[in-house]
């Protein structure tokens, strides 16, 4: 029994949830005034460790991909008992949120709710390419930076503030770029399973064309709001640390336009793990200097 269950934990491929670290470090990075560590060292192990591994699991559940998925070359094969480590990882996220605040519990459970809509077969918005790209820059985007927020105590002053609200849309602009990307590799996969992804949809060369138009609004956007906060500083420290993750989304794209078959997954996971670094090391870099 003990083995099955060993089994399918790779399915919620908890390394993969890293790499959505950056807008749990970007959330923090915008807050002003000082927060208790323990809290945010709470709520990261809760977003990271429970709500997303829940999240892909289930999404893994009902995919039941035989190829490549985000972290894992070679998915196992999917068991009735993914889905009880599913439940008894969004039972824990629910009950660690409570122990920070209802409103944080609150959130966790708006968030897992709806990324199970994402994937359920009863509803599943993936199938529809502008509604679950929405969905999920949104929920990953601006919903997970506020969450953020929330589960260290920020209250509706800091939250509603006119720039840390399009910092929050900065985060959407950044993931509604980087989506795509992830996606690219799958397309045969989503099409045999009527997926009609936006990547799908978009075709290769139409996703980096469309990833690059959402980073720069994204970046555009940041500017925007640091020199409104006064946090020059800040975009000063964004534009050094990702200059890697330019220079390798450029080559990407220029092997990618000329060779099709280099939108794979490795080239993908390269990019994510790449990306995820540089702004984590930004993001964090701020924090540093602010409240250091």
């Amino acid at each position: 029994m003990l083995a099955a269950y060993k089994k399918a934990l790779p399915l919620l491929r908890i390394p993969f949830s890293l790499f959505l670290m950056p807008i749990f470090w970007f959330g923090l990075s915008a807050l002003r005034t000082p927060f208790g560590w323990g809290q945010a060292a709470a709520a990261f192990g809760i977003l990271h460790l429970l709500v997303y591994p829940a999240s892909n699991g289930y999404n893994s559940y009902y995919d039941r991909d035989e190829g490549s998925i985000g972290g894992l070359k070679v998915p196992p094969k999917v068991t009735p008992q993914l889905l009880h480590l599913v439940r008894v990882f969004d039972a824990l996220a629910v009950v660690g949120s409570l122990l920070l605040s209802w409103q944080f519990a609150a959130l966790v459970v708006v968030y897992l709710l709806v990324s199970k809509a994402y994937s359920y077969e009863g509803i599943r918005l993936k199938k529809y390419p502008l509604l679950s790209t929405a969905v999920v820059v949104v929920f990953q985007g601006a919903f997970t930076f506020l969450l953020t927020q929330v589960g260290v105590g920020a209250g509706s002053t800091q939250l509603f503030e006119k720039t840390n609200l399009l910092l929050a849309l900065v985060s959407t602009l950044f993931l509604c770029g980087s989506y795509p990307l992830t996606q690219i590799y799958q397309h045969q996969e989503d099409a045999q399973r009527g997926d009609r992804t936006l990547s799908l949809r978009l075709g290769i060369r139409g996703t980096f064309v469309f990833a690059a138009g959402g980073l720069l609004a994204g970046a555009l956007a940041m500017g925007v709001a640091y020199w409104l906060r006064g946090e020059l500083r800040n975009l000063l420290l964004f534009v050094v640390a990702t200059g890697p993750v330019v220079a390798l989304f450029t080559r990407w794209t220029w092997l990618a336009w000329n060779n099709p078959a280099l939108a794979n997954f490795e080239w993908t996971m390269r990019m994510n793990k790449v990306s995820s670094l540089c702004l984590s090391a930004a993001f964090i870099a701020m924090l540093v200097l602010h409240f250091g």
